[in-house]
């Protein structure tokens, strides 16, 4: 999710005897973080400034709102912009789904077909407030955005902070594990144990069924990573690597490693990358490719489950870089970070390795 920092609306199972692998601690880049601290002590401690990447072309059928919520689901603002509009729900889009639990501001359009705009700032909820409006002529389409700000404030912090000040210099340098945040799995990671059950035959809702693959294929990926950071070969590629270009869903490879590969890489222009498993031949070879295979192996009935429902071989970078990364101490006890991340990408993944929540 982007997935970005999303939180969906998960399904959810007390089954959690079968998901102990989604809940055991995923190794750490930098080694056990330095610090121990809290996150959200309130969701003005959690700030999300979604970036399309683009500005509304200012003519058109639909209404560009920029749109501020304070905990609340961004499906549920969906449905009561559309009510407020006198429009179906299918009429109003939004680019991603944001953390109900923080201050969010992110774009929703409403298809208004000859209709007025609305006087928007009535529309009748606190906790959301609608910024700015500007005309459109598409609909917004999930994923279209190139990433998001985050504004984060750590508080009650205890441990060492010249080793946490070692810490984010390497993060700003070399980045983080991409991981999928535990949001993709739900409550208790009840979402791969409810994708085994609907791929042993059990029916379920069909708006929570993408949850479910998703759900699947992260829990595959995750291994992967988890299996290459303990090798320390998470930024660094392995015989037969698939690259991921930076910020785009393209890949190639493999080929053999050269200088102007390992410059690519250096300038953070290419990445490695891990598998979102599916149908079709997996593309990493050699020492990669057997690795994939092995982690793929060992979640079988994830992995089949997967390719019969027809979800296609993709590709995730297993490195994700914050950019324009800054922190700042606001007192002994409460540390502030600042940085963008691409779409798709975890705030949260990157915090695990400063410290344990």
């Amino acid at each position: 999710m982007s997935e970005s920092e999303e939180t969906q609306n998960q399904p959810v199972t007390t089954e959690s005897a079968q998901t102990t692998s989604v809940n055991e601690a995923l190794p750490w880049a930098y080694g056990a973080p330095p610090l121990q601290a809290r996150l959200r002590s309130t969701p003005d401690d959690f700030r999300v400034e979604e970036v399309l990447g683009y500005d509304a072309d200012g003519q058109g059928e639909h209404a560009l709102l920029w749109v501020e919520k304070r905990g609340a689901n961004t499906d549920w603002v969906a449905r009561e912009l559309a009510k407020f509009a006198g429009v179906s729900q299918v009429a109003v889009g939004y680019a991603g789904m944001k953390d109900r639990h923080a201050v969010t501001r992110q774009t929703f359009s409403v298809q208004l077909a000859g209709k007025p705009d609305p006087d928007w700032s009535t529309f009748p909820h606190a906790e959301v407030k609608v910024l700015a409006a500007t005309r459109h002529s598409r609909k917004l389409k999930r994923g279209a955005l190139r990433g998001n700000r985050f504004v984060l404030v750590l508080r009650q912090v205890q441990g060492d902070r010249e080793a946490a000040e070692r810490v984010l210099q390497q993060i700003a340098a070399r980045g983080v594990p991409n991981y999928y945040g535990e949001q993709r799995f739900g409550r208790e990671g009840g979402n791969v144990a409810q994708a085994r059950s609907m791929f042993a035959g059990r029916r379920v809702e069909r708006d929570k069924r993408s949850f479910l693959l998703s759900a699947a294929r992260s829990q595959i990926f995750n291994s992967v990573l988890a299996a290459r950071v303990e090798r320390g070969a998470w930024d660094t590629p392995l015989d037969g690597e698939i690259w991921a270009l930076a910020g785009s869903r393209s890949w190639f490879g493999p080929e053999p490693f050269s200088d102007v590969l390992a410059e690519r890489l250096a300038r953070l222009d290419i990445h490695p990358s891990g598998p979102l498993w599916g149908q079709g031949e997996r593309p990493s070879q050699s020492e990669a490719g057997a690795l994939e295979q092995s982690i793929a192996e060992s979640y079988s009935d994830l992995a089949a489950g997967l390719v019969a429902a027809r979800m296609d071989q993709e590709r995730r970078p297993l490195r994700l870089m914050p950019t324009d990364l800054k922190w700042r101490w606001l007192d002994d006890d409460a540390l502030e970070l600042s940085f963008e991340l691409p779409a798709g990408a975890y705030a949260t993944v990157v915090v695990r390795e400063l410290a344990l929540n």
